[in-house]
Protein backbone atom coordinates (compact mmCIF):
# COMPACT_ATOMS: atom_id res chain seq x y z
CA UNK A 1 0.00 0.00 0.00
CA UNK A 2 1.36 3.30 -0.99
CA UNK A 3 1.55 6.42 0.72
CA UNK A 4 1.40 10.13 -0.12
CA UNK A 5 4.56 12.22 1.85
CA UNK A 6 3.33 16.05 1.74
CA UNK A 7 6.63 18.11 1.05
CA UNK A 8 7.81 21.37 1.22
CA UNK A 9 10.42 22.79 -0.80
CA UNK A 10 11.90 25.92 0.00
CA UNK A 11 12.70 27.80 -3.26
CA UNK A 12 12.09 24.52 -5.26
CA UNK A 13 15.23 24.81 -7.99
CA UNK A 14 13.59 21.33 -9.73
CA UNK A 15 10.38 22.42 -10.48
CA UNK A 16 10.79 19.14 -13.43
CA UNK A 17 11.51 16.86 -10.65
CA UNK A 18 8.63 18.25 -8.68
CA UNK A 19 6.06 17.61 -10.99
CA UNK A 20 6.83 14.18 -12.29
CA UNK A 21 6.80 13.36 -8.57
CA UNK A 22 3.52 14.25 -8.99
CA UNK A 23 2.40 13.21 -11.86
CA UNK A 24 4.43 9.57 -12.09
CA UNK A 25 3.92 9.18 -15.40
CA UNK A 26 6.89 10.87 -17.03
CA UNK A 27 9.98 9.17 -15.00
CA UNK A 28 10.12 5.30 -14.18
CA UNK A 29 11.70 6.21 -10.41
CA UNK A 30 8.52 8.19 -9.99
CA UNK A 31 6.11 5.86 -11.06
CA UNK A 32 3.29 5.01 -8.41
CA UNK A 33 2.19 1.73 -10.29
CA UNK A 34 6.37 1.03 -9.83
CA UNK A 35 7.15 -1.75 -7.11
CA UNK A 36 10.44 -0.58 -6.26
CA UNK A 37 8.61 2.93 -4.73
CA UNK A 38 6.60 2.89 -1.64
CA UNK A 39 5.64 6.40 -1.38
CA UNK A 40 4.35 8.94 -3.73
CA UNK A 41 5.86 12.63 -3.02
CA UNK A 42 3.96 15.52 -3.67
CA UNK A 43 3.45 19.43 -2.62
CA UNK A 44 1.46 22.24 -3.17
CA UNK A 45 2.81 24.55 -5.46
CA UNK A 46 0.75 27.39 -4.14
CA UNK A 47 2.70 26.83 -0.54
CA UNK A 48 5.79 27.74 -2.09
CA UNK A 49 7.55 30.53 -3.34
CA UNK A 50 8.81 31.05 -7.67
CA UNK A 51 12.02 29.66 -7.73
CA UNK A 52 13.34 32.60 -9.86
CA UNK A 53 12.45 35.17 -7.24
CA UNK A 54 13.57 33.73 -4.62
CA UNK A 55 16.99 34.18 -2.96
CA UNK A 56 19.23 30.92 -2.29
CA UNK A 57 19.83 32.18 0.85
CA UNK A 58 18.40 34.69 3.03
CA UNK A 59 19.51 37.55 5.28
CA UNK A 60 20.02 35.31 8.28
CA UNK A 61 21.89 32.40 6.70
CA UNK A 62 24.03 35.14 5.18
CA UNK A 63 25.40 36.98 8.49
CA UNK A 64 25.84 33.71 9.86
CA UNK A 65 28.10 32.69 7.40
CA UNK A 66 30.19 35.63 7.09
CA UNK A 67 30.44 34.83 11.46
CA UNK A 68 31.62 31.25 11.16
CA UNK A 69 34.98 30.27 11.18
CA UNK A 70 35.66 28.23 8.03
CA UNK A 71 37.30 25.16 9.64
CA UNK A 72 36.34 25.42 12.78
CA UNK A 73 32.70 25.75 12.27
CA UNK A 74 31.43 27.78 15.11
CA UNK A 75 30.75 31.40 16.07
CA UNK A 76 33.26 33.45 18.59
CA UNK A 77 32.23 32.47 21.91
CA UNK A 78 32.25 36.51 22.97
CA UNK A 79 29.96 37.50 20.13
CA UNK A 80 26.78 38.70 22.32
CA UNK A 81 25.46 40.95 19.36
CA UNK A 82 24.40 38.44 16.99
CA UNK A 83 21.69 36.55 18.18
CA UNK A 84 20.08 40.69 19.00
CA UNK A 85 20.62 41.03 15.01
CA UNK A 86 19.79 37.71 13.52
CA UNK A 87 16.20 38.39 14.91
CA UNK A 88 16.19 41.87 13.53
CA UNK A 89 17.47 39.78 9.80
CA UNK A 90 14.10 37.67 9.81
CA UNK A 91 11.67 40.61 10.38
CA UNK A 92 13.41 42.06 7.07
CA UNK A 93 13.59 38.96 5.43
CA UNK A 94 9.31 38.85 5.99
CA UNK A 95 9.34 42.66 4.82
CA UNK A 96 11.41 41.49 1.87
CA UNK A 97 9.44 38.50 0.79
CA UNK A 98 6.32 40.73 1.02
CA UNK A 99 4.86 39.33 3.79
CA UNK A 100 4.18 41.89 6.67
CA UNK A 101 3.99 45.78 5.93
CA UNK A 102 3.47 48.38 8.32
CA UNK A 103 -0.07 49.40 9.40
CA UNK A 104 -1.97 52.01 6.70
CA UNK A 105 -2.83 54.80 9.21
CA UNK A 106 -2.29 58.14 8.14
CA UNK A 107 -1.43 58.86 11.83
CA UNK A 108 1.75 56.47 12.23
CA UNK A 109 3.83 59.25 11.20
CA UNK A 110 3.34 60.99 14.05
CA UNK A 111 4.86 58.16 16.06
CA UNK A 112 8.72 57.47 15.93
CA UNK A 113 9.57 54.65 13.06
CA UNK A 114 10.32 51.71 15.61
CA UNK A 115 6.86 52.09 17.72
CA UNK A 116 4.74 51.84 14.08
CA UNK A 117 2.95 48.64 14.27
CA UNK A 118 3.30 45.94 11.66
CA UNK A 119 1.00 43.76 10.05
CA UNK A 120 0.63 40.54 8.19
CA UNK A 121 -0.28 41.22 4.18
CA UNK A 122 0.76 37.43 3.12
CA UNK A 123 0.03 34.73 5.13
CA UNK A 124 1.64 32.14 2.27
CA UNK A 125 4.38 30.01 3.83
CA UNK A 126 8.20 30.50 2.69
CA UNK A 127 8.83 27.15 3.06
CA UNK A 128 11.92 28.74 5.72
CA UNK A 129 11.19 27.04 9.14
CA UNK A 130 12.34 30.59 11.06
CA UNK A 131 10.49 32.65 8.88
CA UNK A 132 7.09 30.55 8.71
CA UNK A 133 7.62 30.40 12.86
CA UNK A 134 7.83 34.30 12.87
CA UNK A 135 4.54 34.34 10.53
CA UNK A 136 2.37 32.37 12.03
CA UNK A 137 3.02 34.03 15.47
CA UNK A 138 2.48 37.58 13.89
CA UNK A 139 -0.88 36.28 12.22
CA UNK A 140 -2.40 35.05 15.50
CA UNK A 141 -1.38 37.82 17.72
CA UNK A 142 -1.43 41.26 18.45
CA UNK A 143 -0.33 44.31 15.89
CA UNK A 144 2.80 45.20 18.03
CA UNK A 145 5.46 47.20 16.77
CA UNK A 146 8.81 46.51 15.42
CA UNK A 147 11.02 47.09 17.84
CA UNK A 148 8.68 45.03 19.81
CA UNK A 149 8.78 42.21 18.10
CA UNK A 150 12.78 41.99 17.92
CA UNK A 151 13.02 42.25 21.51
CA UNK A 152 10.23 39.19 21.98
CA UNK A 153 11.82 37.24 19.71
CA UNK A 154 15.09 37.85 21.51
CA UNK A 155 13.94 36.95 24.40
CA UNK A 156 14.38 40.32 26.10
CA UNK A 157 11.10 41.10 27.54
CA UNK A 158 9.70 40.33 31.74
CA UNK A 159 6.23 40.23 30.86
CA UNK A 160 5.77 36.56 31.58
CA UNK A 161 2.77 36.44 29.30
CA UNK A 162 4.94 37.16 25.99
CA UNK A 163 7.90 34.53 26.82
CA UNK A 164 6.44 32.27 24.27
CA UNK A 165 7.26 34.62 21.90
CA UNK A 166 10.93 34.07 21.94
CA UNK A 167 12.43 32.05 19.10
CA UNK A 168 14.86 29.53 20.39
CA UNK A 169 18.29 27.82 19.11
CA UNK A 170 18.09 30.42 16.21
CA UNK A 171 21.85 29.35 15.71
CA UNK A 172 21.55 25.99 15.55
CA UNK A 173 18.36 26.28 13.27
CA UNK A 174 20.03 28.05 10.80
CA UNK A 175 23.37 25.86 10.63
CA UNK A 176 21.64 22.77 9.93
CA UNK A 177 19.66 24.96 7.32
CA UNK A 178 22.58 25.22 5.44
CA UNK A 179 23.59 21.49 6.16
CA UNK A 180 20.48 20.37 4.31
CA UNK A 181 21.41 23.01 1.40
CA UNK A 182 25.07 21.79 0.92
CA UNK A 183 26.97 24.49 2.06
CA UNK A 184 27.89 23.27 5.60
CA UNK A 185 28.64 19.94 6.69
CA UNK A 186 28.26 18.88 10.52
CA UNK A 187 30.73 17.64 12.90
CA UNK A 188 31.61 16.95 16.61
CA UNK A 189 34.41 18.46 18.42
CA UNK A 190 35.19 18.11 21.95
CA UNK A 191 36.01 21.27 24.84
CA UNK A 192 37.64 20.29 27.70
CA UNK A 193 34.64 18.42 29.18
CA UNK A 194 31.72 17.89 26.59
CA UNK A 195 31.64 17.27 22.91
CA UNK A 196 29.36 19.71 20.27
CA UNK A 197 28.51 19.62 16.95
CA UNK A 198 30.67 22.21 14.96
CA UNK A 199 29.36 22.85 11.40
CA UNK A 200 32.73 23.94 8.86
CA UNK A 201 32.10 25.24 5.52
CA UNK A 202 31.92 22.62 3.07
CA UNK A 203 30.84 25.12 0.23
CA UNK A 204 33.79 27.98 0.39
CA UNK A 205 33.00 29.61 -3.02
CA UNK A 206 29.58 30.59 -1.39
CA UNK A 207 31.21 32.43 1.57
CA UNK A 208 33.42 34.14 -1.13
CA UNK A 209 30.56 34.95 -3.14
CA UNK A 210 28.59 36.86 -0.01
CA UNK A 211 32.38 38.50 0.85
CA UNK A 212 32.77 39.44 -2.64
CA UNK A 213 29.52 41.54 -2.73
CA UNK A 214 30.60 42.76 0.62
CA UNK A 215 33.14 44.45 -0.65
CA UNK A 216 32.09 45.47 -4.02
CA UNK A 217 29.52 47.37 -2.15
CA UNK A 218 31.97 49.07 0.21
CA UNK A 219 35.13 50.26 -2.17
CA UNK A 220 33.77 50.69 -5.32
CA UNK A 221 30.91 53.08 -6.68
CA UNK A 222 28.24 50.51 -7.83
CA UNK A 223 24.95 51.47 -8.62
CA UNK A 224 21.67 50.14 -7.48
CA UNK A 225 20.30 49.41 -11.04
CA UNK A 226 23.56 47.66 -12.31
CA UNK A 227 23.08 45.64 -9.06
CA UNK A 228 19.37 44.94 -9.66
CA UNK A 229 20.14 43.71 -13.48
CA UNK A 230 22.04 40.92 -12.48
CA UNK A 231 19.79 39.12 -10.01
CA UNK A 232 16.06 37.79 -10.67
CA UNK A 233 15.46 38.05 -6.60
CA UNK A 234 13.32 41.51 -6.04
CA UNK A 235 14.91 43.89 -3.98
CA UNK A 236 18.87 42.52 -4.55
CA UNK A 237 20.56 45.90 -3.58
CA UNK A 238 18.22 46.42 -0.81
CA UNK A 239 18.84 43.43 0.31
CA UNK A 240 22.75 43.11 -0.13
CA UNK A 241 22.73 46.76 2.02
CA UNK A 242 20.47 44.79 4.69
CA UNK A 243 23.04 41.95 4.92
CA UNK A 244 25.82 44.41 5.16
CA UNK A 245 24.48 46.48 8.04
CA UNK A 246 23.24 43.46 10.39
CA UNK A 247 26.54 42.15 9.89
CA UNK A 248 27.67 45.00 11.18
CA UNK A 249 25.35 44.97 13.88
CA UNK A 250 26.41 41.96 14.93
CA UNK A 251 29.98 42.41 14.99
CA UNK A 252 30.73 39.80 12.18
CA UNK A 253 31.35 42.36 9.53
CA UNK A 254 35.34 42.42 10.39
CA UNK A 255 35.73 38.60 8.72
CA UNK A 256 34.66 40.10 5.62
CA UNK A 257 37.45 42.60 5.57
CA UNK A 258 40.30 40.82 7.20
CA UNK A 259 42.35 40.91 4.11
CA UNK A 260 41.90 44.82 3.02
CA UNK A 261 44.44 47.19 3.34
CA UNK A 262 44.05 49.83 6.58
CA UNK A 263 42.86 52.31 4.26
CA UNK A 264 40.28 50.63 2.40
CA UNK A 265 39.01 48.90 5.57
CA UNK A 266 38.32 52.51 7.16
CA UNK A 267 36.70 53.52 3.69
CA UNK A 268 34.40 50.44 3.89
CA UNK A 269 33.60 51.10 7.78
CA UNK A 270 33.02 54.80 6.92
CA UNK A 271 30.76 53.42 4.16
CA UNK A 272 28.90 51.53 6.28
CA UNK A 273 28.11 54.50 8.71
CA UNK A 274 26.45 56.03 5.82
CA UNK A 275 24.37 53.01 4.37
CA UNK A 276 22.96 52.62 8.04
CA UNK A 277 22.52 56.45 8.62
CA UNK A 278 20.66 56.58 4.75
CA UNK A 279 18.97 53.23 5.16
CA UNK A 280 17.00 53.36 8.60
CA UNK A 281 15.17 56.78 8.18
CA UNK A 282 12.00 56.59 6.15
CA UNK A 283 11.93 57.65 3.25
CA UNK A 284 15.10 56.30 2.21
CA UNK A 285 18.25 58.99 2.04
CA UNK A 286 20.28 56.82 -0.18
CA UNK A 287 21.79 57.53 -3.32
CA UNK A 288 20.49 54.76 -5.16
CA UNK A 289 17.07 53.83 -2.69
CA UNK A 290 14.70 55.21 -4.76
CA UNK A 291 15.51 52.99 -7.62
CA UNK A 292 14.91 49.78 -5.67
CA UNK A 293 11.48 50.85 -4.40
CA UNK A 294 8.59 48.88 -6.72
CA UNK A 295 5.07 50.29 -6.71
CA UNK A 296 3.07 48.78 -3.55
CA UNK A 297 5.94 47.63 -1.57
CA UNK A 298 6.06 51.13 0.45
CA UNK A 299 4.78 49.77 3.86
CA UNK A 300 7.04 46.86 3.44
CA UNK A 301 10.11 48.77 2.73
CA UNK A 302 9.18 51.03 5.35
CA UNK A 303 9.43 47.88 7.50
CA UNK A 304 12.79 47.30 6.89
CA UNK A 305 14.02 51.16 7.50
CA UNK A 306 12.63 50.73 11.14
CA UNK A 307 14.24 47.89 11.65
CA UNK A 308 17.83 48.83 10.65
CA UNK A 309 16.55 51.85 13.24
CA UNK A 310 16.29 49.38 15.60
CA UNK A 311 19.69 47.79 15.21
CA UNK A 312 21.57 51.00 14.82
CA UNK A 313 20.64 51.48 18.30
CA UNK A 314 22.77 48.75 19.58
CA UNK A 315 25.49 48.30 21.78
CA UNK A 316 28.08 46.91 18.95
CA UNK A 317 27.14 50.16 17.10
CA UNK A 318 26.01 52.97 19.21
CA UNK A 319 29.10 52.97 21.07
CA UNK A 320 31.56 53.63 18.46
CA UNK A 321 29.90 55.20 15.33
CA UNK A 322 31.34 58.65 14.50
CA UNK A 323 29.84 60.68 11.74
CA UNK A 324 32.27 63.27 10.43
CA UNK A 325 30.59 65.61 7.93
CA UNK A 326 32.63 68.83 6.30
CA UNK A 327 30.85 72.03 4.60
CA UNK A 328 32.06 75.53 3.71
CA UNK A 329 35.17 73.96 2.17
CA UNK A 330 37.65 76.70 1.23
CA UNK A 331 41.20 77.17 -0.50
CA UNK A 332 43.18 79.65 0.96
CA UNK A 333 46.21 80.11 -1.68
CA UNK A 334 47.76 82.94 0.69
CA UNK A 335 47.82 81.35 4.16
CA UNK A 336 48.74 77.60 2.04
CA UNK A 337 45.80 75.74 3.33
CA UNK A 338 41.76 74.10 3.25
CA UNK A 339 39.95 75.13 5.79
CA UNK A 340 36.34 73.85 6.83
CA UNK A 341 33.85 73.26 9.38
CA UNK A 342 33.42 69.99 10.82
CA UNK A 343 30.09 68.79 12.24
CA UNK A 344 31.15 65.36 14.48
CA UNK A 345 27.78 63.11 15.19
CA UNK A 346 27.97 61.19 18.12
CA UNK A 347 24.80 59.64 19.02
CA UNK A 348 26.59 57.31 21.92
CA UNK A 349 29.40 59.43 22.99
CA UNK A 350 29.77 62.65 24.84
CA UNK A 351 32.70 63.23 22.82
CA UNK A 352 35.49 62.84 20.24
CA UNK A 353 39.11 63.97 21.32
CA UNK A 354 40.82 66.12 18.81
CA UNK A 355 43.43 63.12 18.16
CA UNK A 356 40.88 60.80 16.87
CA UNK A 357 39.47 63.30 14.85
CA UNK A 358 42.65 64.62 12.98
CA UNK A 359 42.94 60.56 12.41
CA UNK A 360 39.66 60.45 10.64
CA UNK A 361 40.57 63.70 8.56
CA UNK A 362 43.65 62.91 7.49
CA UNK A 363 41.83 59.24 6.07
CA UNK A 364 38.91 61.07 4.71
CA UNK A 365 41.15 63.93 2.80
CA UNK A 366 44.33 61.53 1.76
CA UNK A 367 46.66 63.85 4.55
CA UNK A 368 49.48 64.09 6.82
CA UNK A 369 48.08 64.17 10.43
CA UNK A 370 51.15 66.23 11.08
CA UNK A 371 49.53 69.02 9.09
CA UNK A 372 45.93 69.02 10.30
CA UNK A 373 45.28 71.63 13.00
CA UNK A 374 40.99 71.20 14.78
CA UNK A 375 39.83 73.81 17.07
CA UNK A 376 36.63 75.48 18.48
CA UNK A 377 34.46 72.35 19.02
CA UNK A 378 31.79 72.92 20.80
CA UNK A 379 29.22 70.12 21.92
CA UNK A 380 25.56 71.62 20.88
CA UNK A 381 22.76 71.42 24.16
CA UNK A 382 20.80 67.86 24.34
CA UNK A 383 24.42 66.23 23.10
CA UNK A 384 24.98 63.72 19.91
CA UNK A 385 26.58 66.59 17.49
CA UNK A 386 29.50 68.82 18.09
CA UNK A 387 30.80 71.77 15.63
CA UNK A 388 33.96 73.23 14.89
CA UNK A 389 37.28 73.87 12.40
CA UNK A 390 39.85 72.26 10.79
CA UNK A 391 42.71 73.78 9.15
CA UNK A 392 44.32 71.71 6.89
CA UNK A 393 48.12 72.65 5.50
CA UNK A 394 49.71 71.64 2.50
CA UNK A 395 53.21 71.31 4.54
CA UNK A 396 54.33 71.20 8.40
CA UNK A 397 56.62 74.43 7.87
CA UNK A 398 53.71 76.17 6.93
CA UNK A 399 51.48 75.30 9.62
CA UNK A 400 53.91 75.52 12.06
CA UNK A 401 54.49 79.47 10.04
CA UNK A 402 50.29 80.22 10.18
CA UNK A 403 48.92 78.47 13.39
CA UNK A 404 49.32 80.34 16.84
CA UNK A 405 51.66 78.80 19.29
CA UNK A 406 49.27 77.15 21.88
CA UNK A 407 47.77 75.18 18.92
CA UNK A 408 51.73 74.14 17.94
CA UNK A 409 51.94 73.06 22.01
CA UNK A 410 48.93 71.26 21.96
CA UNK A 411 50.10 68.92 19.04
CA UNK A 412 53.76 68.39 19.88
CA UNK A 413 55.10 70.85 17.44
CA UNK A 414 56.00 73.48 20.33
CA UNK A 415 57.36 73.00 24.02
CA UNK A 416 55.34 75.55 26.53
CA UNK A 417 57.03 78.37 27.98
CA UNK A 418 57.94 77.78 31.98
CA UNK A 419 58.61 80.83 32.79
CA UNK A 420 60.73 82.28 34.73
CA UNK A 421 61.50 80.87 38.74
CA UNK A 422 59.71 84.21 40.12
CA UNK A 423 56.47 83.72 37.69
CA UNK A 424 56.19 79.61 38.62
CA UNK A 425 56.02 80.61 42.59
CA UNK A 426 53.60 83.30 42.20
CA UNK A 427 51.25 80.95 40.16
CA UNK A 428 51.77 78.08 42.74
CA UNK A 429 51.05 80.58 45.51
CA UNK A 430 47.97 81.71 43.44
CA UNK A 431 47.17 78.33 42.78
CA UNK A 432 46.51 77.96 46.30
CA UNK A 433 43.94 81.03 47.35
CA UNK A 434 40.56 79.82 48.24
CA UNK A 435 37.76 81.65 46.10
CA UNK A 436 34.30 82.17 45.50
CA UNK A 437 32.14 79.37 48.15
CA UNK A 438 35.44 77.82 49.80
CA UNK A 439 37.02 81.87 50.69
CA UNK A 440 33.49 81.92 52.38
CA UNK A 441 33.70 78.86 54.57
CA UNK A 442 37.35 79.26 55.49
CA UNK A 443 36.59 83.08 56.82
CA UNK A 444 33.03 81.31 58.64
CA UNK A 445 35.50 78.64 60.20
CA UNK A 446 38.07 81.35 61.49
CA UNK A 447 35.55 82.95 63.46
Amino acid sequence: MSTITRRRVAGASSSTDDNNAVDGSHSPHHNATSPSSEKKIAYDPDDIDDSKSTPRLTLMEEVLLLGLKDRQGYLSFWNDSISYALRGCIVMELALRGRIAMVKDSNRRKYPLTDRYIEVINDKLTGEVLLDEALKMMKISEKMSVASWVDLMSGETWNVMKIGYQLKQVRERLAKGLVDKGILRTEKRNFLLFDMATHPIADTACKEEIIKRVCTMLVTRVSASSIDSQSDVPHAYLRTVCMICAAYAANVLENALLYMQPDLREQAFNKVDELMNDFSTWPFAGSGAKNDIRPGSELSLEVVAATLNVLTKMDAIADTTVTIRTRKFLTNRLLQRKQMVVDVIHPARPSISKDELRDKLAKMYKANKEVISVFGFKTHFGGGKTTGFALIYDNVEALKKFEPKYRLVRIGLAEAPKGGRKQRKEKKNRAKKFRGTKKAKAAAGKK
